[in-house]
């Protein structure tokens, strides 16, 4: 596997903490997230380093190749894994699934992640349709081909797939690879780096005698192959330590990932709209051990950490389009949608109104309705960081937990929209639409790993899925309310819809939306619209500085934000015309 390490020349001055960044798809974004700017897959330069805060603190970051799906090249990390086949060597031959999502006109080949065990069409299934909901639509064998093992491509030659649409295809592939052990790959090096002094080869290892703790960090995708890494048991090491000592996880959701399979696929992810027939979000939910009614199993990501006594301390931090589009209620409630108790060692976060971006998403309507939300969770990761190594090093108790509750209220189904509170804007469609938490048949042999109903019944929606019920701006009521949402000009969601083009009113996957504020008492009366005017909330410019001061430093002093952060925002604050 590739691997990178990044640390203090001179590592006696170091705080001898290893951050270790499980990248996304092979990429890194470490240091755009921590250092607020910078960095790449090559960091190799002063600007690459931002602001530096990394470095300030003495981390020394490590990332390895996990994902045997990622290509080499840019720099991105992959790992090599073998084949696996038959015990006389022959090819594993079985069903596989593609989804395909066309969300431009010019798409022209649909890939095949494993090859075709044949090209015989009528072994294979072509099918279409718009909506998650709708029936799929079957394409007969003349309107598809094989281009080769590897691609198929609709007929006649020429003809793209059509904009807006999901396809589905059903194959013979073969050749699955051990995707699994990139789990077993990330243990042992961990655990090399802060036991050992040399590998099998005589080779020094670099950080020998210097590590004293260990702490991931990895953005959605590879969030949810830590809970996974957790569950399976992979944090004890062959020794029986521990290997990580905390885990930083944000927007993973209620999921895991689609990599202990075979014909194994971690690419891919369950949104509302697309990647709905992949095993991802499967029970057990929760870190805690509790019993499921559904399919009578008791269990809990934490099992067997639990009985190994490895665990780490965990933060599960989300944004709000996890609850929307994840499921991310079921990290805290039971199979009736009631609250969980926090187990000892995890503590959960909702970052309110955020999409699903590390460091802020794009701004403009790009295939969505409204403008999407480019708030960012960064300046809060910083924070919760610190946090972590408190509470692993020190003993500090980190900040409690801050999700929307059933008990209070905060956490509610997404219909009818009065109960969520979200508010009656002009132009802004809102018909609660969200993922469900859905149970899926998959054949007799998914308990060890081999998908054989493809594409697998939907046997229900027995896991009651919530969201955060807003104020009357349509912001998160619960939650991290960043100084966007405290002091707000504009209403952030979590949620966005597809335009007409694009599947229109399905979810528009990770983005959130924007709705800015009017500007004046007349101009918002005259819109319809229920929110209070910018001109209303700050009638000068000073009212404003003095909101955003005061949210700010309330986080400061609930341990979500460093005062560097805060001050950027202060300064910020007072540079803008709000009140002018």
């Amino acid at each position: 596997m590739d691997f990178f390490i990044l640390k203090p020349t001179d590592l006696s001055k170091g705080n001898h903490r290893l951050l270790y960044h499980m990248n996304n798809r092979g990429n890194m974004n470490f240091l755009a997230v921590f250092n607020g700017g910078g960095g790449g897959n090559n960091p190799t330069t002063l600007a690459d380093a931002g602001d530096g805060f990394l470095m300030r603190q003495g981390y020394t970051i490590v990332s390895s190749g996990w994902d045997a799906g990622v290509t080499s090249g840019n720099g991105r990390l992959t790992i090599s894994v073998p084949i696996a086949t038959n015990p006389d060597g022959s090819p594993i031959v079985g069903p596989s699934l593609e989804e395909f999502v066309i969300d431009d006109a010019t798409t022209m080949t649909g890939a095949l992640t494993y090859p075709a065990a044949n090209m015989n069409r009528s072994q294979a299934s072509l099918s279409v349709r718009v909506h998650y909901t709708d029936p799929p639509v079957l394409i007969p064998a003349t309107g598809w081909e094989y281009v080769n093992p590897l691609t198929i491509r609709l007929l006649p030659a020429g003809m793209p797939f059509q904009q807006g649409r999901l396809y589905e295809f059903t194959y013979p592939a073969q050749d699955p690879i051990v995707a699994g052990l990139g789990y077993a790959a990330t243990r042992d090096f961990a655990a090399f780096l802060r036991h050992d002094t040399v590998d099998a080869d005589g080779n020094r290892n670099p950080l020998a005698g210097d590590v004293e703790a260990i702490y991931t960090y990895g953005f959605s995708q590879p969030a949810r192959f830590m809970r996974d890494y957790i569950h399976l048991g992979f944090n004890e090491d062959g020794q029986g330590r521990p290997v990580f000592d905390g885990l930083l996880n944000p927007v993973g959701g209620g999921s895991g990932i689609y990599l202990n399979f075979r014909f194994a696929q971690p690419a891919r992810t369950h949104r509302q709209h697309r990647g709905r027939w992949f095993p991802e979000r499967e029970f057990p939910f929760a870190n805690q051990v509790i019993f499921d009614p559904i399919t009578g199993r008791t269990d809990g990501r934490l099992r067997r950490c639990l009985a190994s006594n490895t665990c780490p301390k965990i933060f599960e931090v989300n944004s709000a389009n996890e609850y929307w589009v994840k499921a991310g209620s079921l990290l805290h409630t039971d199979m009736l949608g009631n609250d969980l108790a926090d187990p000892p060692n995890v503590r959960f976060y909702l970052i309110s109104s955020l999409p699903h971006s590390a460091i802020g998403g794009p701004s403009g309507l790009g295939i969505c309705q409204q403008s999407r939300n480019p708030l960012s969770p960064a300046t809060t990761l910083r924070a919760l960081l610190l946090a972590l190594d408190d509470w692993v090093t020190r003993g500090t108790e980190p900040p409690a937990s801050r999700v929307p509750r059933r008990a209070d209220g905060t956490l509610a189904p997404s219909l009818p929209q009065g109960g969520v509170g979200f508010p009656g804007i002009p132009g802004v469609t809102y018909h609660g639409l969200m993922t469900t938490g859905d149970l899926f048949d998959y054949g007799p042999l998914f308990a060890d790993g081999i998908l054989t109903v493809l594409p697998p019944v939907l046997l229900g929606s027995p896991y009651p899925a919530y969201v955060p019920k807003t104020d009357a701006d349509g912001n998160d009521l619960a939650g991290i309310r960043l100084p966007e949402i405290a002091a707000p000009l504009a209403t952030y969601a979590g949620w966005n819809l597809r335009a007409a083009a694009f599947a229109g009113d399905d979810l528009c996957d990770a983005s959130g939306l924007k709705v800015d504020f009017r500007q004046t008492r007349a101009e918002r009366l005259a819109a319809g619209d229920p929110r209070l005017s910018i001109e209303e909330r700050y009638p000068i410019h000073q009212a404003y500085v003095d909101a955003v001061t005061q949210a700010a430093n309330l986080l400061k002093s609930q341990r979500f934000l460093i005062d560097e952060d805060v001050q950027k925002y202060i300064a910020a604050a007072a540079a803008s015309n709000i009140g002018k």
